[in-house]
């Protein structure tokens, strides 16, 4: 008997979808339209392990089944290659950023292509090639002809010991990456932005008809942050000043007992009073060291400095003091509040920390509060205390409130949002320069559109390119050296680099169009590929990736690039790969595991000592080492860090692609975290080895049985064989559709085992034929190698070519129902059969249950109840 060999059957028919070039797109439509399936394109961070495959094998899947389907299908892959890990790598081995990042592109494309994962690599898009980058400034340059590229003032990450600016990933726990002993400031320096709150509403509206998860969804509306309500100006007391406050209860106006500035505010520190100016200093710049999360966070205790001067409620007239304090953020609103403590829980706390006045003017409707408050009421309500206003709903006041306001100029309606503009310049080397000239005659020029790409210089010294106190490319005049490309004086090219979103914001559009030296993609071609399909990709790119390739997509439709306002129609967040984990030696004494430190670090537990029920919950296991010891596992997400990593590379060739692919695609819905298992490799060889010796026994036979019968003749086992394959091609095909690849594997699995049960009592027969090279059909997604090796055992073409199985919608409609299955009353599983099938097929489908058979065991069966297409009902004794 022929054994299943992987190694033998899976390089070649790789070789040969390569040849033949199957996933080569081309602007021509299938029979069916078109398919852009997309999956994120990768860091190219070094060899890929089973958790980054995931998301390749459902792109892969999919864009498969498109094919076969009749679609025409675009399936690229591409490299996210600039950004601040490759700067880490250099400095950590001593190479240049490009060698580093053309080494993983090399290991990462060997790994994608020992998995049998086809892209058209004709399209393969690099960020970092001088091709790719030059369209960054090109749209950049286009960004600011239309107004929404501009320089600015703005509060970044400082570290005093490196002297230059940290992007957010750099700074961990308020503290430089690099000086752990350094905490990070706040400067405010004059940088590059866009202007992506100029599509803030359009960004809010169109996710309506988005084919995404709500959760996404959610995130995205989150951030961008929409607030309706009012702009209320506080005049200040003995100056020419009126402190701007955005509120979104302007109907609690009437309780404001004091304002409070962002420590960042500017008017914090012009405002304080002389006697004042030292504390208020002192607190200012003691803020600059502590991060939002620490500002924000809930219990922690309320600081703040009185500035010694006061303001003017406009509503009362009355006095009241001005604060700085850092639960005030300067990144929302006016970066100054109206604190009305009596309905703000924040405001409460700090009024009762400084003992400040609390005025409710907010009753719940229907009650009245208690008198002190016992805490902030937040709810809306009917107003009291507000003089005119008493007595209206908190939604009429809000709207006769601010009326008020404006007819005595003292405040507007205003929408304002969370969202603030994209700061896009990095003090980096690894990254596309912008380019724009600084001449002292003609200010900020842009680089003209021929002289693009600005090239990113060849730093030969790894040292070079972060040099101490200074920008990379700021030490390195041979680059900024250059003429003003208007009075041709004496200029200077600006230093900085574009943040490495930038990059990733409009990749998906070159695809279309990769070779293009004069635009960035053709806007035919790109129409005929737009909207992608299907992204794939994970949640943690829920916000800004998405919402930046979203500005993009917009800007590009009214620059007449591109016709479609939104690029991604449907998105899919898969889950991810866990594997299990050793956490290291624990000792146990009684109920009680005590946990090292290293471990419970790693596992951010809190306490040193957890019972055994408790490490249950987590999912852990203590388990015995080879050196006696305990040692506590827990599945933790896949990575070479954590020394769990199952790497492509070695599991392939050892175990095989296809068995890899089932493996990843079985374990979970593909929404969920899997767990990687030993168990759930071996049943995926088993399946894969039960489908190739079900062929490789009837081979033979196979190629000397017509595949042709009349299926209105067909009866019994044929006729329920038939019906059942058509019951799994819909389900195959809904599940497909659907990316529910796990019951769509299930449903071969089912399928299989019908296979088997059949030829035990027949021979290959026409319709055994045909259900054959129907299950290879829809087997092909998943496990492409040998669906492929096996039908090229009977049929010339490859599977590519021979499309998906027709559904016979008729056979369903006569066939196969599902029928509940009880044992003395209570349902113990189901079963599919056809719907007129007489109670001896129903009772012999019903036996092969294993839940039935448990139930069973030891006992008679004395009577059957059945109702045909209904119930069977097994009554037993004993």
């Amino acid at each position: 008997m022929e054994k299943y060999n992987p190694h033998a059957i899976e390089p070649r028919w790789q070789r040969f979808w390569k040849e033949r070039g199957f996933m080569r797109a081309q602007e021509v439509p299938g029979k069916k339209g078109k398919q852009y399936v997309l999956v994120m394109f990768p860091y190219p961070s070094g060899d890929l392990h089973m958790g980054h495959l995931k998301n390749y094998t459902m792109g892969d899947v999919l864009a498969r089944f498109r094919r076969v389907q009749g679609y025409e299908v675009l399936h690229p892959m591409g490299w996210d290659a600039f950004g601040l890990p490759a700067e880490n790598a250099a400095l950590k081995f001593g190479l240049h950023p490009r060698d580093w990042t053309y080494e993983n592109i090399r290991q990462a494309k060997e790994s994608l292509e020992l998995m049998g994962i086809l892209y058209d690599w004709d399209r393969e898009v690099t960020t970092c090639e001088p091709d790719y980058y030059r369209f960054n400034q090109w749209i950049f340059l286009k960004m600011w002809e239309k107004g929404l590229a501009y320089r600015a003032k703005g509060l970044v990450n400082w570290c005093p010991k490196c002297q230059t600016v940290l992007a957010n990933e750099q700074v961990v726990e308020g503290r430089c990456w690099r000086h752990e002993d350094t905490p990070v400031e706040k400067r405010e320096l004059t940088q590059w932005y866009l202007r992506i709150t100029a599509y803030a509403d359009r960004l809010l509206e169109d996710l309506e008809g988005l084919r995404w998860p709500e959760k996404v969804k959610a995130m995205q509306r989150a951030w961008i942050g929409r607030s309706e309500g009012a702009e209320i100006l506080f005049p200040v007391e003995g100056k020419e000043v009126r402190i701007p406050v955005f509120t979104t209860r302007p109907d609690t106006l009437y309780g404001a007992t004091f304002l409070v500035l962002a420590p960042e505010h500017p008017l914090a520190l012009e405002l304080a009073s002389p006697d004042k100016r030292e504390e208020v200093l002192a607190y200012l710049e003691a803020a600059k060291h502590k991060t939002e999360i620490e500002r924000q966070a809930e219990g922690r205790e309320k600081t703040g400095v009185f500035l010694g001067v006061y303001a003017q409620n406009p509503a009362t007239g009355e006095r009241i003091p001005i604060w700085t304090a850092d639960y005030v953020l300067y990144g929302y609103g006016t970066g100054a509040i109206m604190a009305v403590p009596a309905h703000d829980g924040r405001d409460f706390e700090f009024a009762q920390r400084f003992g400040l006045p609390i005025r409710k003017v907010i009753e719940r409707p229907g009650k009245s509060l208690p008198e002190p408050l016992e805490g902030a009421y937040e709810e809306p309500g009917i107003l009291v205390n507000s003089g005119p206003f008493d007595g209206l709903p908190s939604e009429e006041a809000k709207r006769r409130i601010t009326l008020w306001l404006e007819e005595r100029g003292l405040g507007k309606a205003k929408v304002t949002y969370r969202l603030r503009d994209w700061l896009i310049s990095r003090q980096r080397y690894w990254g596309t320069p912008i380019p724009m000239v600084h001449c002292p005659s003609c200010g900020v020029v842009p680089v003209p559109e021929e002289e693009l790409p600005v090239l990113l210089p060849d730093l030969k010294d790894v040292e070079d390119i972060r040099p101490k106190g200074k920008s990379p490319l700021e030490a390195h005049p041979e680059f900024y050296e250059t003429p003003c490309p208007r009075c041709k004086g004496p200029a200077r090219r600006d230093t900085d680099t574009m943040d490495t979103f930038f990059d990733s914001s409009w990749y998906y559009l070159r695809y279309a169009d990769p070779h293009n030296d004069r635009l960035p993609f053709d806007p035919k071609k790109a129409d005929f590929w737009m909207p992608v399909d299907q992204y794939i990709g994970g949640v943690e790119h829920a916000v800004l990736h998405l919402l930046y390739s979203r500005f993009f997509t917009k800007f590009l439709h009214d620059l007449g690039m591109v016709g479609v306002e939104e690029p991604f129609q449907g998105l899919f967040t898969q889950g991810m790969v866990l594997a299990w984990t050793d956490f290291g030696e624990v000792e146990v004494e009684g109920d009680r595991v005590r946990l090292p430190e290293p471990t419970r670090l790693r596992l951010e537990i809190q306490e040193r000592e957890l019972s055994l029920e408790e490490v249950g919950k987590m999912g852990a296991e203590l388990r015995p080492h080879q050196d006696g010891t305990l040692h506590l596992w827990k599945p933790a997400v896949m990575s070479k860090s954590k020394g769990n990593g199952v790497m492509v590379g070695p599991f392939v060739r050892e175990e095989g692609a296809d068995i890899a692919r089932i493996t990843i695609l079985f374990a979970a819905p593909p929404e969920n975290e899997m767990v990687w298992t030993e168990e759930g490799v071996q049943g995926a060889w088993r399946f894969l080895n039960r489908i190739y010796r079900r062929v490789a026994e009837d081979r033979e036979a196979l190629a000397q049985t017509s595949g042709r019968f009349q299926k209105e003749e067909l009866e019994g086992a044929d006729l329920e064989l038939y019906r059942k394959l058509h019951a799994t091609l819909k389900k195959v095909t809904e599940d497909l559709e659907a990316l529910r690849f796990n019951t769509a594997i299930a449903a071969l699995m089912e399928f299989l085992n019908a296979l088997y049960e059949y030829r035990k009592a027949r021979p290959v027969t026409p319709v055994y034929r045909t259900a054959i090279r129907y299950y290879l059909q829809m087997l092909f997604p998943f496990a492409p190698h040998l669906a492929e090796e096996l039908w090229h055992r009977f049929w010339p073409d490859s599977l590519f070519q021979a499309g998906w199985p027709e559904l016979d919608e008729e056979a369903l409609e006569r066939g196969v129902v599902e029928v509940a299955v009880q044992v003395n009353g209570r349902v113990r599983g189901t079963i599919q059969i056809p719907k007129d099938a007489p109670l001896e097929v129903a009772k012999a489908e019903a036996l092969k249950v294993r839940n039935v058979q448990a139930h069973l065991e030891g006992k008679e069966i004395v009577k059957e109840i059945y109702v045909p297409g209904k119930i069977l009902n097994l009554v037993v004794r004993g």
